[in-house]
């Protein structure tokens, strides 16, 4: 399977790095693959669980990141009250997060990330939009599934600030494989995730190049499928499988290195 896309994928993200792997691995990966995006979860009630990076682990991972030139690509993905703060407009936290090397932000706005739904309401948008603009030096990422309508259709259907990105995941951060991946959107950088992982990356891939013709930034996000259980039980992030995807992503040239 080799791709001819007109314009390969921006970046692929990783997500879930936690404690169970060193920062500064992942940093060495992204100097040679630097189209890989690091996402780590800020959900505050799990911190220090599996997928959920330690306050400490979050801070050696600033560390390194600024030890480096190359500067690689880091993702907050955020969740529970963190995503409630953005939804009542409050930029404090997510405005912190430009000094730790994070320059995209993804806002997981769905019931089993733990945020309050009841803040994804009819005038949600415009405190989002308040919070973009208050962080210019951010891009933020909005799933666009049925949970978090609310937010991507108002937005989309006025003129979307230059720093708002869309990611397309039907399963609403649950996993699970996307039915299918609908054509990016016009005049807005998309993403797409819901169950991508080793298995089926090489696939899926196709699946959204073919369709993507000279739309620019596209990028795929993974999570669960990055997950193994280690023989005394341990929940880690594998960078093995990591590596299984970018690979298939060169090897299919899909993106530029």
């Amino acid at each position: 399977l080799l791709l001819t896309s007109e314009m390969p994928l921006a970046v692929m993200g990783f997500c879930g790095a936690d404690d169970s792997v060193d920062p500064r691995l992942l940093l060495t990966i992204s100097r040679a693959y630097p189209f890989i995006e690091w996402g780590v979860l800020f959900r505050p009630d799990k911190q220090g669980e599996p997928r959920y990076a330690s306050p400490e682990w979050v801070e050696n991972l600033s560390m390194a990141w600024r030890s480096t030139a190359a500067r690689p690509r880091l993702a907050a993905h955020l969740c529970s009250s963190r995503v409630d703060e953005v939804l009542r407009g409050d930029a404090t936290f997510v405005k912190s997060l430009h000094a730790l090397g994070f320059h995209r932000v993804q806002v997981n706005a769905t019931a089993v990330n733990g945020v309050d739904m009841s803040l994804v309401n009819d005038t949600a948008y415009t405190r989002l939009l308040e919070v973009c603009a208050a962080c210019p030096e951010l891009e933020f990422i909005v799933q666009h599934n049925a949970e978090t309508r609310p937010l991507w259709e108002p937005i989309l259907a006025a003129a979307p600030p230059p720093n708002l990105s869309v990611l397309f995941d039907e399963s609403m951060g649950t996993g699970q494989l996307s039915a299918d991946f609908p054509p990016p959107l016009a005049g807005v950088r998309c993403g797409y995730a819901g169950g991508l992982g080793p298995a089926n990356i090489a696939q899926c891939l196709e699946t959204v190049l073919s369709q993507s013709g000279s739309h620019e930034g596209l990028w795929v996000d993974m999570e669960s499928s990055l997950r193994t259980k280690t023989v005394d039980g341990h929940d880690v992030f594998d960078v093995n499988k990591c590596f299984v995807c970018a690979m298939a992503a060169i090897d299919n040239n899909a993106v530029v290195v």
